[in-house]
């Protein structure tokens, strides 16, 4: 069911003003035991922001096909528990979107912890009735001088290109159906792809994207102690070196697929 409106005199005119919706937060999780439970508890606490709202709220996690424990504490926790054969970040997405029922999605890596601050304001993002979707900005769960100024760096190209990152992405779900969803021939960089994509619709629409920026999402670090400096370069030449193919071969994406934890 898609949102109920009401009408409200607003400036000197009449405009719609969502008032009620339905959430559904989507996780994808691929052998996350050691940090899943933390995230669940994260945005647990942080999801508390829509029932007061009036708004309904569910919460899906994507099983990717783990071999650990994911799917077990997840459901432990209360979440829905859907499984996607294929490992895959696209995919897992996809299924876990496929089995929502909200009018709105929110996608956060299951390593990543969004606040009450952080979803009170998508929730003000989707009320104004401005925007088909949105990212935010994002903060490394620790101090580390030259990965955090990437991480900035990124920030910047994110906020003034209106690219999502992947850790963290609100969508209107008929949208995101009405594109297809993340590019299931695309194993790293499916969110820059999306982004184009919402964009495109948006400006069809007469709307934006937007990147939320006064919470950044606290994201997890981990690649940088289990992967060493080379390897991220490597990737990254190879990357530029064969104009963007490796995000089409799932072995050239190794640190997201490898299974190391």
């Amino acid at each position: 069911m898609r949102g109920r409106r009401r009408w409200t005199l607003h400036f000197g005119g009449v405009h719609p003003i969502l008032a009620a919706v339905k959430i559904s937060i989507v996780i994808p999780a691929f052998n996350e035991e050691k940090l899943i439970g933390a995230t669940l508890r994260a945005i647990g606490k942080a999801m508390d922001v829509f029932p007061g709202l009036g708004w309904e709220c569910e919460l899906i996690v994507c099983d990717n096909n783990s071999t650990d424990r994911t799917g077990e504490m997840a459901r432990a926790a209360g979440a829905k528990v859907v499984f996607e054969p294929v490992n895959q970040i696209a995919r897992a997405r996809n299924s876990g979107a496929a089995a929502a029922s909200g009018d709105w999605l929110i996608f956060v890596d299951a390593d990543s912890h969004p606040s009450p601050e952080l979803f009170a304001e998508v929730a003000r993002a989707i009320q104004s009735g401005r925007y088909l979707a949105g990212g935010c900005t994002m903060k490394l769960d620790g101090s580390y001088p030259i990965i955090g100024m990437v991480a900035r760096l990124w920030n910047v190209v994110s906020r003034v290109g209106k690219y999502v990152a992947g850790s963290f992405i609100f969508c209107d779900a008929a949208a995101f159906r009405e594109i297809g969803g993340f590019d299931h021939r695309l194993f790293a960089g499916e969110e820059l792809d999306l982004s184009k994509r919402l964009k495109r619709l948006a400006r069809q629409r007469g709307k934006k994207l937007v990147i939320l920026h006064r919470h950044p999402l606290v994201t997890s670090a981990r690649k940088i102690h289990l992967y060493s400096f080379r390897e991220h370069v490597m990737f990254l030449v190879r990357t530029v070196w064969r104009r963007g193919g490796t995000l089409n071969d799932r072995e050239a994406c190794h640190t997201w697929y490898d299974g190391r934890r």
